[in-house]
């Protein structure tokens, strides 16, 4: 008699695996995330026949004490943002995933570096999304030609797996990971466990071999990458690829690096002829800004070790209901609503009946304290419809008693901020003494809210 084939039950956001259903994941606690798919098929031995186990030859344990302390290998990609991003190169046997959402530029961003890469090194490129043909007219319209760049389109691990063996390329980019799918898997492409073979088969393919492998990965609607939470514990880089829908300019950042900082980015812009890199951003985020509007000012914040100036906007506006509307992009919602709590309480601003809008143009999302001062300039320039002057900035941290709070690295800022041509800059007063303001910058030390509206809009009346 036939044994019924049994079920199980897996969490799409952490990939864990249950043998009931229920509307919350007990190890996540996300909702609505599991889903029921058949369980693996077994082998004599009682463990899962995976393609994984495959791949590379049984390692021995050895002592700590004989391994080789050599220094990891990293080559240059050709794109200098995107090394960057990586901690100053590519480094060998590495897994780097590039998440981002689609259309974004991942897959351009990905085939013009093999032009460089050609140059010393043998690039595999499989796509389980584009024919040859397709990546070849790609490739041609990128300028992207070497006898060293090798594109097969490839959804089978098993079969990419023997081209990689065939070929022996020192570069693997997959595009992307979830079209790729393992026979040993019952389930289907994209699935938890499907995305979670592949990734461990790649993963060790890289490790045992030294191939330094790029894979590609979608987004969901959240706004990270799909498939199980996981994939990113499993690689060595997450890089996400972001960028607005109707605008040219692109944003990398790495979220996690074994070899290198955090939090770094690097600045694209999309073109025709594709991507193109922005040496110098902070001009890009202050290009097009207004002249003796209310209601915005810049900041200067510190994207892992690079400083980077924003702009940010503010629209306060009375209230038409009952219920005053927050909304923000590019600022978390909680800080914002905080400082406006803390504007009208210590500031003396009527905020509370209006309606407040903050934005941060460029695409950039700020998390750290030092922009606080310049949001609350912002949001009570255009409270008070008087313009905050052209050449100030601000830099700091706001406390719920209204007080300034410093911020680190705060000479690498406003040493940045008078190359950007800014002539003042608000500063807490207990950092402004140790300071040694760059030649034609002006420090304006304030201990509170309301000396720093009263120093940014002074002569505004």
């Amino acid at each position: 008699m036939k044994q019924k084939q049994k079920t199980l039950f897996y969490c799409t956001s952490c990939g864990n695996e249950t043998a009931k259903w229920a509307g919350k994941c007990p190890v996540c606690g996300a909702w609505n995330t599991i889903e029921e798919r058949p369980e693996a098929p077994r082998s004599a031995g009682g463990g899962k026949r995976t393609a994984s186990s495959s791949v590379g030859a049984p390692r021995r344990a050895c002592p700590v004490t004989e391994l080789t302390a050599d220094e990891e290998i990293r080559f240059p990609t050709g794109m200098g943002e995107l090394d960057r991003v990586l901690g100053g190169g590519a480094v060998k046997g590495s897994l780097v995933l590039v998440g981002g959402a689609p259309g974004i530029g991942k897959s351009t961003l990905m085939l013009q570096i093999c032009s460089r890469l050609c140059a010393f090194s043998k690039v595999l490129y499989v796509s389980g999304e584009e024919s040859e043909h397709q990546l070849k007219l790609r490739a041609k319209r990128l300028r992207v030609e070497s006898p060293n760049l090798l594109v097969i389109s490839e959804t089978a691990l098993g079969d990419l797996l023997e081209t990689v063996s065939e070929e022996k390329p020192d570069v693997l980019i997959v595009d992307s990971i979830q079209t790729l799918y393992a026979d040993a898997v019952d389930s289907p492409a994209g699935s938890v466990s499907q995305v979670k073979e592949c990734t461990m088969a790649l993963m060790q393919l890289a490790k045992g071999q030294g191939i330094t492998v790029f894979v590609i990965g979608h987004v969901n609607k959240e706004g990270s990458i799909a498939g199980p939470k996981v994939l990113e514990h499993m690689v060595d880089c997450v890089l996400y690829f972001e960028g607005e829908q109707h605008t040219s300019y692109r944003i990398l950042r790495a979220a996690k690096n074994r070899f290198g900082a955090t939090n770094e980015i690097g600045v694209f812009e999309m073109g025709d002829a594709g991507l193109t890199e922005v040496e110098n951003p902070s001009q890009m985020l202050l290009s097009g800004r207004p002249e003796g509007a209310p209601g915005t000012c810049v900041t200067c914040v510190m994207e892992g070790a690079r400083p980077v100036l924003a702009e940010i906007q503010a629209l306060v506006v009375s209230s038409a209901g009952g219920n005053p509307r927050r909304t923000s992009n590019g600022f978390d919602y909680n800080r914002a609503a905080m400082l406006l709590a803390v504007l009208e309480k210590r500031g003396g601003l009527k905020v509370s009946a209006c309606d407040a809008y903050l934005n941060i143009i460029g695409g950039l999302y700020l998390d750290e304290p030092a922009a606080d001062l310049a949001a609350v300039i912002a949001l009570a320039s255009s409270y008070l419809d008087r313009p905050v002057p052209g050449d100030l900035a601000a830099v700091g941290e706001v406390g719920l008693t209204g007080e300034l709070r410093s911020v680190n690295q705060l000479d690498q800022r406003i040493s940045e901020v008078r190359r950007l041509g800014f002539c003042r800059c608000l500063v807490p007063a207990h950092r402004a003494e140790g300071l040694r303001a760059p030649d034609g910058l002006q420090l304006i030390a304030v201990r509170n809210i309301g000396e720093a509206i009263r120093g940014a809009l002074r002569g505004q009346e």
